[in-house]
């Protein structure tokens, strides 16, 4: 069976990605007690799922604690990927707002922030378990076909993700390394490369053109490569590498889309450009 579960933090986006399952084909629960998942899957199994997308999070109280322990045994047992979301405190704060919906850790004496913050300090060991996405700055067409770029991964053991942002828009909470590449001449104070992004054939020759930005891009590559072997060692699934400059769309996707089109030779990449969604 293939599993995808599905964790994070309450307004990040879990019931877009659980529709994008079930549009998929899998098999969908929403909100299933984590002590109910090994029970759930052999259930699944014996009736010919194979594929098949579940929610757990908070909601589920206590039984939320045994989570990172089922997820190991599920690994044994079944094709299993993780993937966690979260969102800056600030965007849940105007999510909830703005569908003045409650927050289900929310009470007569905990305010909606309060509420965040303490779902967010029960969801620590569950953000490591997986594939971390911030949807703070993410449009819903955007969380869904990131969605599908991951469910149609090949199976294996270790992803390596390159993302570009833009540091005016803050750094992606789910970033593991990160890399700033301000320092370089801006393709933005050149007119006619202003409109264009680092994807297009005239900004990428104005940065080919330029040693010091060779020399960035192969420093980024090596550091990258000496300490990927020790990453996938500590058993990650994922690994996501930022790559910032200041607006996110001209350098730092150069960036990126170099990185990834390196290592896609031996690792399983995925590039994902936050500003240009």
């Amino acid at each position: 069976m293939h599993l995808v579960l599905i964790s994070g933090l309450s307004g990040s986006g879990k019931s877009i990605a659980l529709n994008v399952l079930e549009d998929a084909g899998y098999y969908c629960i929403d909100n299933l007690p984590a002590n109910l998942l090994p029970e759930t899957i052999r259930f699944l199994s014996e009736h010919g799922y194979d594929k098949a997308g579940i929610s757990v999070d908070a909601r589920s109280g206590e039984s939320f604690l045994e989570l990172p322990g089922l997820v190991t045994e599920l690994r044994k047992q079944v094709d299993l990927r993780v993937i966690f979301l979260e969102s800056k405190i600030e965007t849940l704060v105007r999510r909830f707002s703005e569908t003045r919906r409650r927050h289900p850790l929310s009470s007569d004496t905990r305010s909606l922030r309060e509420a965040i913050v303490h779902e967010r300090d029960l969801l620590g060991d569950i953000a490591e378990l997986g594939q971390r996405i911030d949807t703070s700055d993410l449009s819903t067409n955007s969380l869904r076909a990131w969605i599908k770029d991951i469910i149609a991964l090949e199976n294996a053991s270790f992803t390596l993700l390159f993302t570009s942002f833009g540091f005016k828009h803050g750094i992606p909470l789910d970033a593991d390394l990160v890399f700033d590449v301000r320092c370089l001449p801006n393709p933005h104070y050149d007119p006619k490369l202003r409109p264009q992004t680092g994807r297009d054939a005239d900004v990428i020759a104005f940065l080919d053109g330029l040693a010091e930005v060779a020399d960035m891009l192969a420093d980024i590559r090596t550091y990258v490569a000496k300490w990927l072997p020790c990453y996938i060692a500590d058993n990650r699934a994922y690994l996501t590498v930022a790559i910032g400059c200041t607006g996110g769309q001209h350098r730092s996707v150069y960036f990126a889309e170099h990185l990834a089109a390196h290592f896609s030779t031996t690792q399983q990449t995925l590039v994902r450009h936050r500003e240009l969604a």
